[in-house]
């Protein structure tokens, strides 16, 4: 049978490599980013509450009937030209109830529209995306200016707040921007953040940040106000004592996440080029601790990559240059449980 091998092999076709369809290969790079895709809702879907918070539906559902409301009320509006004038002196011609800071910003440049924070009208914040009601003046800010970096950080807050509420089901209280980034205190009752979390909460942010959620503004009566919030003892603290009766205030939307707030904020979410949550501490409700204990979470944003670089850079240099780092490395003196707020000299140190 041997013998008959090499003929059988002259008069067989070759063999070739299994290739598939052209479209299928066009296709492939398409599939695996889809497999990527899916593989990361997949991943932040596993740290959200299943199911959600209830009070996620209930203030959506107030929040939508009373946004139709006002996008009736502002239709009805008589619109009226009006006169913007920029810092620089120059004039721009606009619509009462129409246009917005935002649209005066791309008349301008395209560029500009890409880094602006906020707007200031006639000396007061203003939303870049929020109409303007007379002729005013107008004044654009970035992230540069102090008070755009204030918003931004704010917006940044608010952006924590959604992951917070998500990952714990916890009650926000307060969420401020401070010198250096910004932070949320939050009820979480029986469970607590731990250094562990952060990364947790870092991914469900720029899931958040990913999906340019808009801040929409809204403003709604005290009771209205109160039966938003009901669900929240701090949130109600607040409108209590801060809304007078018979009149007004506002809460911010950005996805499922609402929250009383006078704001303004970043135009969206996909403002926030870079996210990191940075530490978290214990803090007391309104600051006494007669009160109930909170969780303070710490982060830091920028609008580019590179700006978190130097800031991490910073952070391992102010490390390097931390004195109590510096004395134990150079046996100048060392702490002791014995008495921990005490410094105890070496002979190196005296």
């Amino acid at each position: 049978m041997l013998k008959f091998l090499p003929s059988l092999r002259a008069s067989a076709p070759l063999a070739r490599p299994f290739r598939r369809p052209a479209s299928l290969r066009l296709l492939a790079p398409y599939r695996r980013c889809s497999d990527h895709r899916s593989h990361e809702m997949a991943a932040v879907s596993s740290l959200e509450l299943n199911p959600p918070p209830e009070f996620f539906q209930s203030r959506i559902d107030l929040f939508d009937k009373y946004k139709a409301e006002y996008d009736e009320m502002v239709k009805a509006k008589p619109r009226q030209e009006i006169t913007i004038t920029l810092k620089d002196g120059k004039q721009k011609s606009g619509t009462s109830w129409e246009t917005t800071p935002m649209q005066v910003a791309l008349e301008i440049s395209k560029s500009l529209t890409e880094r602006l924070v906020i707007a200031k009208v006639d000396g007061v914040l203003w939303d870049l995306n929020r109409p303007l009601e007379m002729s005013v003046n107008l004044e654009l800010l970035d992230f540069e200016h102090p008070e755009g970096k204030q918003v931004f950080w704010h917006s940044s807050a608010h952006v924590l707040g959604e992951a917070a509420e998500k990952h714990y089901g916890c009650h926000l209280c307060f969420g401020p921007p401070t010198e250096d980034g910004f932070f949320y205190d939050m009820a979480t009752y029986d469970k607590k953040v731990l250094p562990t979390d952060y990364s947790n909460l870092e991914t469900l942010s720029k899931a958040v940040i990913k999906e340019k959620q808009k801040f929409v503004r809204l403003e709604l009566p005290k009771e209205v106000l109160l039966e938003m919030f009901k669900y929240n003892k701090y949130k109600q603290h607040f409108i209590e004592t801060k809304v007078p009766d018979g009149t007004t205030s506002t809460v911010y939307r950005c996805g499922p996440m609402i929250d009383l707030c006078i704001g303004p904020h970043v135009p969206h979410t996909g403002r926030i080029k870079s996210f990191m949550v940075t530490k978290h501490s214990a803090s007391y409700w309104l600051g006494d601790a007669a009160n109930d204990s909170l969780q303070r979470v710490y982060g830091i944003s920028f609008p580019d990559n590179k700006q978190m670089e130097e800031y991490k850079e910073f952070l391992k240099e102010a490390s390097r240059r931390d004195h109590r780092k510096i004395g134990k490395d150079q046996e100048l003196w060392f702490f002791d449980e014995i008495s921990p707020g005490s410094c105890f000299f070496l002979p190196n140190g005296v």
